[in-house]
């Protein structure tokens, strides 16, 4: 069945006309725990803050869509409530020490939180938890040690590379005839790769489809084109190319250029615009998705919940499912992609804070 995202935004009436709007979210039943039971919730979001809070926000980079459609949410919610933010990017995932010195930046009295998307599980640690002293240290999206972190608006990438893998599997189950895979995880070390990878790995073991040739690499749209063109050099009659969104991006046109399109069949294991018009268009097979507007949205509120002491729910995210041709539709753009006349915001001030209700 599928499941709407931002369009199972319910609105609920209240009184004098105005409407709540509500999440259909996966909460932890151990907060930080990926592993632990997912618990279906209806989450609220708050009206608005009580303050024009402004966040210090950390991205791992914005050089493809995915966290440009993250930076969206973000904006949209903190427009919301009004809250302010600026967003300093590491440029990569390799730039482990230029992110450590941004969130040190953030220990600003400026600054009332911090929401940090990683460029590593563990690499910020040590001053996370020193900040963590300070104010609330939000995690959004990426995968990271918990040490520190009051909330965190995630889903386990572990299910994200699953997703990815029970496809290839229902398509080739264990005893049809065998098929190769080229798998593209992502950057190596990133505070997300070796959990998509996992459970890539597990879920595809229940199949005929196996991994031949295995490439990590930076998500950047260049790289990533490298790595295709190597693995296609290489081995021409490959059946399937597997891994990140700008791998499946990069893809495409190499495929058409090569005259192999008909030939190597590509699966992403996340959403982004490129990957969905991919998708449409019958040239990649399938997509998960886990809605990265909503996390970014829920990352903000969560910050202001936190810093508000209204902070119940510690760790929860969208639901992950997948798009395919038959499953794409309106309530993935509004999930998961930024419109396509957005621009990142690396700053946004605070709007005027609504007056409560009586």
């Amino acid at each position: 069945m599928r499941i709407a995202f931002m369009s199972a935004i319910l609105a609920l009436g209240l009184a004098g006309g105005a409407a709540a709007e509500i999440w259909k979210l996966e909460a932890r039943s151990v907060p930080f725990d990926d592993a632990s039971p997912a618990v279906p919730i209806d989450y609220t979001p708050l009206d608005h803050a009580a303050k024009p809070w402004r966040f210090c926000v950390l991205y791992p980079h914005l050089k493809d869509a995915y966290w440009l459609s993250v930076n969206y949410g973000m904006v949209e919610e903190a427009r919301r409530l009004g809250v302010a933010f600026d967003v300093f990017e590491a440029g990569g995932y390799p730039n482990l020490a230029r992110q450590i010195e941004q969130l040190k930046g953030c220990a600003s009295e400026e600054f009332d939180a911090v929401i940090v998307g990683t460029v590593s599980y563990a690499g910020l640690t040590a001053e996370v938890e020193r900040i963590a002293r300070l104010k609330p240290v939000i995690a959004a999206v990426n995968d990271i040690d918990d040490s520190g972190i009051t909330a965190k608006a995630s889903v386990p990438w572990t299910e994200m590379g699953a997703a990815a893998g029970r496809f290839l599997a229902q398509r080739h189950p264990r005893g049809s005839p065998p098929v190769t895979v080229a798998w593209f995880p992502g950057p190596q070390g990133a505070g997300w790769v070796s959990f998509v990878e996992a459970g890539f790995r597990a879920a595809l073991a229940d199949s005929s489809a196996q991994i031949v040739m295995t490439r990590f690499g930076d998500t950047g749209t260049e790289e990533q084109v490298l790595l295709v063109e190597e693995v296609l050099d290489a081995m021409p009659d490959i059946d399937y190319l597997v891994g990140s969104g700008p791998m499946a991006e990069a893809a495409v046109p190499i495929l058409r250029a090569r005259g192999l399109e008909s030939e190597v069949e590509v699966v992403s294991t996340y959403l982004s615009h490129a990957v969905y018009r991919g998708v449409v268009r019958g040239r990649i097979l399938a997509a998960p998705t886990d809605s990265p507007v909503l996390q970014g949205r829920l990352s903000i509120e969560m910050a202001v919940r936190a810093l508000e002491d209204r902070l119940s729910t510690r760790h929860a995210g969208p639901r992950i499912w997948t798009v395919t041709p038959v499953t794409a539709g309106n309530d993935v753009i509004e999930g998961s992609l930024a419109p396509a006349s957005f621009v990142p915001v690396f700053s946004l001030e605070a709007g005027p804070v609504p007056l409560r209700s009586p």
